[in-house]
């Protein structure tokens, strides 16, 4: 046998010995991953957003899989993504409204006053850093977009200074949130329900001085509320959509008109007293 047969049958050996090993590894070593997890990840909508919380939409599949998480979070699915979820998991569906996003101010239109001129670096998160930002009000929308950025969906921009949601393109990802400086963006349901949009939390004086569509925690909302759905936290009104039932009294009493309706149309209300 000459040296190049022999070269060949020990390769040929030594392939069909390390295929054998390949086989046998890939069976005794294999991690075993729940088809589950494929199957909820196709259902998702693959945005990758992590308005759920996690760090991606396989992520998500898996821990709705491993560790029992909510199949309600996918806001992008929406109601289409959470049924199939719950086929695959055999789990009823959680129930309640959408949350998509809604911006607690209403310093646009010139409502908010300027402390001063800035000709930095035109960002929410750098104007913010220059002592708090240039608006009057320390609370309010800044207005340079950071949060329009953010937004994968087109669902959100500036518009007179402030920025506003298109309800009916966001998809509660919750990105233009977690970017906002002054936190002035928040989750409300979609349902026929007000919404203050207003986060200053000084004090009534304060208020009238830095912008002129503040709440000014007079608490008349929280005192004509029929379902005491408003309480005052920091000098401002804060409603529970847990205890809203969308009556728009609160609309109705407000003197300054920072409650206003941001979904469809309001229910009839009383007229606001003199």
């Amino acid at each position: 046998m000459n040296n190049i047969v022999f070269a060949i049958i020990v390769l040929a050996l030594l392939g069909l010995a390390g295929g054998v090993i390949l086989v046998l590894a890939s069976k005794f070593m294999a991690v075993y991953e729940d088809p589950r997890i494929a199957q909820i990840t196709d259902c998702l909508a693959g945005a990758n957003c992590g308005g759920c919380g996690y760090a991606g939409c396989a992520d998500y599949a898996k821990a709705i899989v491993e560790s029992g998480a909510p199949i309600n979070k996918c806001a992008p699915g929406g109601a289409k993504s959470t049924e199939a979820i719950s086929a695959i998991m055999g789990a009823e569906a959680a129930s309640g409204p959408a949350l998509h996003a809604v911006v607690n101010c209403n310093g646009g239109n010139g409502n908010c006053g300027v402390r001063f001129d800035y000709h930095g670096i035109q960002t929410c998160a750098a104007a913010a850093a220059v002592a708090g930002g240039p608006t009057a009000c320390s609370f309010g929308c800044l207005g340079y977009g950071d949060c329009t950025r953010a937004c994968m969906f087109d669902a959100i921009h500036v518009v007179n200074g402030s920025a506003v949601v298109d309800r009916e393109k966001c998809t509660g990802c919750s990105a233009c949130m977690a970017v906002c400086p002054h936190h002035v963006i928040s989750m409300k349901p979609m349902t026929k329900t007000p919404a203050v949009l207003c986060s200053n939390k000084e004090k009534g004086a304060a208020v009238n001085k830095a912008c002129k569509a503040g709440c000014i925690g007079c608490g008349l909302c929280v005192k004509n509320c029929p379902s005491e759905a408003i309480t005052l936290q920091n000098n401002l009104a804060v409603i529970d959509y847990a205890k809203c039932t969308g009556c728009g009294t609160c609309a109705s009493k407000c003197p300054k008109k920072v409650i206003h309706w941001v979904d469809g149309a309001p229910a009839v209300v009383e007229e606001p007293q003199a």
